[in-house]
């Protein structure tokens, strides 16, 4: 989105340098300084009577006239010695009358006391002379922001939003190689071909292999973003890669030690960085929890946790609810388990998983046919892994499911086992959860059992021990134990 500024400065000089800066701001669309305070508010009223259909009178838009508040600058630049009218009181003035405008004050003096009287005013922030790229990209930026989200509210197009909007979606694994980077690369890349702004995070940060999977070599990282407080838009293109797949990579440190340096603040910093700047943001949690990734789950919009359908990863996928559940990161009930390298013969099934996690499983399941991933593997090209490959197939339809892709295949495929590939190559009936066994279906929990945990299950997790226990009986492939 273009962000239309109106800087009012007396200064020439300043003037000048001030205009240099915001020519170099992305997405910026500058005008002409006015030169006092009345200049100002006349072409204010000017664009919003012009808006309106009306002649500039000089009054403020009529209330209910989106027209009119959407030919209104974003962002006002006031500098403290614009006359006649002092900087405050005209900063008073257009927050009374023009609201859906963000005001930021150029000021040399920039301590906690001209701070707190310019927010009483109304200002949206405070830039420091010597005037700085970074802080006033910040300024502006974050003033453009509010403006937007109070041009919805009065009425203004939702389309004018620069962020941050963007969906958060994080993979995290139940353990180390059920298949999380490749489900987060093929989402990413599916959320990509299908015409949206994708940024691709790889907050595993001592074993992060997103780069290997996709053959970069980047020398800036997520560790490059750590220690900065303002991240302006120059700062984070500096750090994402752009691969030609079109896809935004912020990388895993190289050197895994240097992962502690990121802490939950710098990864909420760096994730609303990015929502603000794209449409999807698809996080690689791995499987070991920190501080960082942990934020990040706490964040999404969508926390996808990948299990394969055996006995210890499900079991590790009920360690990790559980672990998110006590540091009140994320609620079972919350969380989409993606079931990995699933086959028709398994002994546990989905709505076993279910039972077992107290998640919700996605419909769509990625069967096992590694055969067809080994050759990008080993290449490091997972973006030329064949459309035909069921694997990837799969995965596009969980991205349809998830609302990555909104395509009528997806849309056709959801809730139905007919749209989307199956582990036989045959038509199947619907599998709806709690089916009889021998009625056709997968097997599943007993009538009448809950999927998730609950007061009366009598076991944590609806998991029941005994001859009561899910189709498939107790023993080796019970994955409610905790041996």
């Amino acid at each position: 989105m273009t962000i239309r500024i109106l800087p009012a400065i007396g200064d020439p000089d300043a003037a000048r340098a001030v205009s240099s800066l915001l020519h170099q701001l992305p997405d910026a669309e500058p005008a002409p300084a006015v030169a006092d305070s009345a200049a100002l508010l006349h072409a204010l009223a000017g664009a919003a009577a012009q808006g309106a259909g009306a002649p500039a009178t000089g009054a403020p838009p009529a209330a209910g006239q989106p027209s009119a508040v959407e030919a209104l600058p974003e962002v006002v630049l006031v500098h403290e010695r614009i006359g006649p009218t002092p900087a405050l009181e005209l900063i008073r003035e257009v927050a009374l009358r023009f609201p859906a405008v963000g005001v930021v004050l150029i000021t040399t003096d920039a301590g906690p006391a001209l701070f707190s009287a310019a927010m009483d005013a109304g200002a949206r922030g405070i830039v420091g002379m010597p005037l700085g790229y970074d802080e006033l990209a910040a300024r502006v930026q974050a003033a453009a922001q509010w403006s937007a989200g109070v041009r919805v509210h009065l009425g203004g197009s939702p389309e004018a939003a620069p962020g941050p909007a963007g969906t958060l979606v994080t993979v995290t694994g139940a353990k180390g190689g059920v298949g999380t980077t490749v489900t987060a690369v093929q989402l990413a890349l599916a959320a990509r071909a299908a015409g949206r702004s994708v940024a691709l995070v790889d907050l595993d940060l001592q074993s992060g292999d997103v780069a290997s999977y996709l053959d970069v070599q980047f020398r800036r990282s997520v560790v490059d973003l750590a220690g900065i407080h303002d991240i302006s838009v120059r700062v984070l293109q500096d750090a994402v890669h752009d691969h030609h797949t079109g896809l935004g990579l912020l990388l895993a440190p190289e050197e895994g030690e240097r992962g502690e340096e990121v802490d939950d603040r710098a990864a909420r910093q760096i994730i609303g960085a990015l929502r603000s700047r794209y449409e999807v943001v698809l996080v690689d949690c791995g499987s070991q929890m920190q501080s960082a990734n942990a934020a990040a789950v706490e964040l999404a919009d969508l926390a996808l946790l990948v299990t394969t359908p055996d006995v210890v990863a499900v079991r590790a996928a009920k360690r990790q609810v559980r672990l998110w559940d006590r540091l009140q990161i994320r609620k079972a009930e919350d969380t989409t388990t993606v079931v990995n390298r699933l086959t028709r013969n398994t002994e546990i099934q989905p709505p076993l998983v279910a039972k077992a996690t107290g998640t919700q499983v996605a419909r769509t399941h990625v069967p096992a046919a590694f055969k067809e991933l080994q050759p990008c593997v080993d290449a490091g090209r997972m973006q030329d892994l064949d459309n035909r490959s069921t694997v990837k197939q799969a995965l596009c339809a969980l991205a349809g499911e998830l609302g990555l892709v909104d395509s009528p295949a997806a849309r056709q495929g959801r809730g139905s086992h007919r749209a989307r590939p199956t582990l036989t190559g045959r038509k199947r009936k619907a599998v709806t959860p709690g089916a009889a066994p021998g009625s056709g279906g997968v097997p599943g929990p007993a009538p009448g059992a809950a999927s998730g945990a609950g007061p009366g299950s009598g076991t944590r997790f609806g998991v029941r021990r005994g001859p009561a226990a899910a189709a498939g009986g107790q023993g080796p492939f019970d994955p409610s134990g905790e041996g």
